[in-house]
């Protein structure tokens, strides 16, 4: 069974292993194992709430059961921009126009923004290649709009994801070469590496401030603007298909879009209900593909589990659990979960129960 939980200590080494595996270029968790330690910790200091709600960061791991050993991770920033400035580039039109000339110019130009200071960001998705496939992609992904939803009061009402953009298999980015070399001095995945340690000053120091004519860019680093590399594709198609959309702005180093969305209006979140537990005895089989599947939380905020299930285990007011799914969630009969469908499959929205839960706070007991 697989099960989405808080990370934990004893993760680091399967999560440097997938950090390894990842290539360069996916900022927020570079293979570095002191600054892995350093993301758990804060992990751990924000799901046991030994932090200011708004510097957060919560990380989830996908665990196999069957090995205990953690196979993917997601997290959730709870506000960027407080402390280390968060910067971004927006795309623009600039116009120039004469009207005894008879010329008007629009020129599309890159802006130096801090917009996103404030807001929640999504990030840190990373699943191991042994497990790509059967909805465990979806569900690592979207685990996340759960937790959102349920403790809407640590986040801000917006949210957004910072998307890889591209670069080829030696880690070298187009507009990275095109641009940021002219003012850094050091190879992209330096400056990337630099960014994921923490180490962001060089950006207010070096980055110009001025606005950036694309034209004045050659046509490779002009094509990359707003695109992603090619292994984040599924992972946009998922937040586009959650409602996530392009906001105008791109990453600073290699040109990736930053998309966003409402927390109210992701896909997830509409869906979502809540039913009461029902431990039964069953034999029906759980081996069922994605599309008939049901995403399940608990509801706890320390001990935040996920996993799926058959959506044949879900009736009007309540949802039929092993005892094996119930022990895997940490719920009992009578808790109330919340539910939401793994895929958009057109199901109208759940019909939300009233109930008490384990955990319906974040202070509650774990």
């Amino acid at each position: 069974m697989l099960v989405i939980r808080p990370l934990q200590s004893d993760d680091l080494d399967d999560l440097y292993t997938m950090a390894q595996n990842a290539g360069k270029g996916l900022t927020t968790l570079p293979a570095d194992r002191a600054l892995l330690q350093r993301k758990i910790d804060r992990a751990r200091e924000a799901f046991n709430q030994r932090c200011a709600p708004e510097a957060a960061l919560y990380l989830f791991a996908l665990e196999d059961t069957r090995t205990g050993k953690a196979v993917g991770i997601s997290g959730i920033e709870a506000r960027v921009g407080l402390e280390e400035v968060f910067y971004n580039y927006r795309l623009s039109v600039t116009v120039n126009a004469s009207r005894e000339l008879g010329v008007h110019v629009r020129t599309p130009t890159l802006h130096l923004s801090n917009d996103m200071t404030d807001t929640t960001e999504i990030c840190s998705l990373l699943l191991s290649n042994d497990y790509l496939g059967g909805g465990n992609g979806l569900l690592l992904s979207r685990c996340r709009f759960m937790f959102l939803d349920d403790f809407s009061s640590h986040f801000s009402e917006k949210v957004f994801a910072e998307m890889r953009g591209v670069s080829d298999k030696n880690g070298l980015s187009p507009l990275w070469d095109a641009l940021g070399r002219k003012f850094f001095d050091m190879e992209f995945s330096q400056a990337d590496m630099l960014s994921g340690l923490g180490n962001k000053s060089f950006i207010a120091e070096l980055m110009p401030k001025y606005p950036i004519y694309l034209p004045m860019l050659p046509d490779s680093a002009r094509a990359v603007i707003g695109r992603v590399h090619d292994n984040t594709r599924p992972a946009l198609k998922m937040l586009q298909a959650e409602g996530f959309n392009f906001n105008g702005m791109v990453d600073i180093f290699d040109g990736g879009p930053v998309v966003e969305a409402f927390v109210n209006n992701i896909r997830t979140v509409r869906e979502a209900g809540n039913r009461e537990v029902k431990v039964v005895e069953s034999s029906a089989t759980l081996d069922v593909p994605a599309e008939q599947r049901m995403m399940i939380s608990n509801r706890l905020f320390r001990d935040f589990r996920v996993t799926t299930i058959p959506m044949d285990c879900v009736e009007t007011d309540t949802v039929n659990l092993t005892r094996e799914m119930a022990n895997a969630l940490l719920v009992e009969a009578g808790d109330v979960v919340r539910l939401a469908p793994l895929k958009d499959v057109g199901l109208p929205p759940m019909q939300r129960v009233q109930g008490h839960t384990n955990d319906s706070e974040p202070g509650g007991d774990s």
